[in-house]
C-alpha cells in the first residue's frame, strides 16, 4: 500500500495561515493534493494537521484527515520525518500494510505529478531507501563568497578562483517538494540525505522555496509564467 503524507500544521508564523493561503486562485495545499491524485500512485492521501480549518480545506480537495496531529509533534521544532513516521505508525496500527510513503510539502505549488511518478520508479527500481526532488545551483558553489566584518569579500574556495566554471563539478540542493521512501526506512529513522537516496533532478524554473512573502510573490510569478506557456 502506498500513501502520501502532507504535513500541514496550523501555526505558521512568517506567513500566517500559510498552508491554506490563496495562491493563484486556490489554497496552496490544493496543488500538492492535486499532484498526488494526478500521479495515480496512492491508495490514500493523508494530510497531517492539528488545525480543523486546514483539515476541512484538505478534505474539500480530496485528501483524508483521519487523525488530529498530536501537539507534541506540532510545534516549530518538530522535523518532517517525525510527522511522517507518526502517520505511518498510526496507519499500520489500524491494519494498513504500508510499503512506500511519499511526503509532499503543502507549500509546493510548482510540483508536477510526472516527477512524483519518476521518483517512485527510481526508488522501486533500485535498492535505495529514498528518492526525492533536487535541483542544480544556478551558480558554481565553488565560487561562493563570504562577507568579512569590514565588508570585504573573501572566497570560500580560493583554490578555484581561476578555475573555469565549465570545469567545476555541478552541485545540487534539496528542491523541497517531495520525499519518497520505503515505510521501513522512515520507521527506522534512516537519514534522507545520505548515499542511500536517489536525487530526482527538477528544472530550476519549477523550484521555489516559500518561507517569506517575497518568496510567495516570486512563486506566483513563476506559476503564472508556466501556466501561460
Amino acid at each position: 500500500m502506498k500513501i502520501a503524507v502532507i504535513p500541514a500544521r496550523g501555526g505558521s508564523k512568517r506567513i500566517p495561515r500559510k498552508n491554506i493561503r490563496p495562491f493563484c486562485g486556490k489554497p496552496i495545499i490544493a496543488y500538492s493534493i492535486d499532484a498526488a491524485r494526478d500521479s495515480g500512485l496512492f491508495d490514500k492521501i493523508v494530510v497531517s494537521t492539528d488545525d480543523e480549518e486546514i483539515a476541512e480545506v484538505a478534505r474539500q480537495f480530496g485528501a483524508t484527515t483521519p487523525f488530529v496531529r498530536p501537539q507534541e509533534i506540532a510545534d516549530d521544532h518538530t522535523g518532517t520525518a517525525a510527522v511522517v513516521k507518526h502517520a505511518i505508525t498510526w496507519s499500520i496500527e489500524r491494519g494498513d500494510d504500508i510499503t512506500h510513503v511519499c511526503c509532499i510539502y503543502a507549500t509546493a505549488p510548482l510540483i508536477q505529478a510526472r516527477f512524483v511518478r519518476e521518483a517512485y520508479d527510481a526508488l522501486t527500481g533500485s535498492d535505495a531507501a529514498f528518492a526525492f526532488s533536487v535541483t542544480s545551483y544556478a551558480f558554481p558553489i565553488q565560487r561562493a563568497l563570504r562577507m568579512t566584518s569590514t565588508g570585504c569579500v573573501d572566497p570560500f574556495h580560493p583554490e578555484h578562483r581561476l578555475t573555469r566554471s565549465q570545469d567545476l563539478e555541478p552541485a545540487y540542493h534539496d528542491a523541497g517538494q517531495f520525499y519518497w521512501g520505503t515505510a521501513s526506512a522512515f520507521l527506522q529513522d534512516v537519514p534522507i540525505f545520505s548515499e542511500r537516496s536517489v536525487g530526482i533532478v527538477l528544472p530550476r524554473h519549477l523550484v521555489q522555496d516559500i518561507d517569506t512573502l517575497e518568496d510567495w510573490e516570486q512563486a506566483e510569478y513563476m506559476f503564472r509564467a508556466i501556466s501561460r506557456s
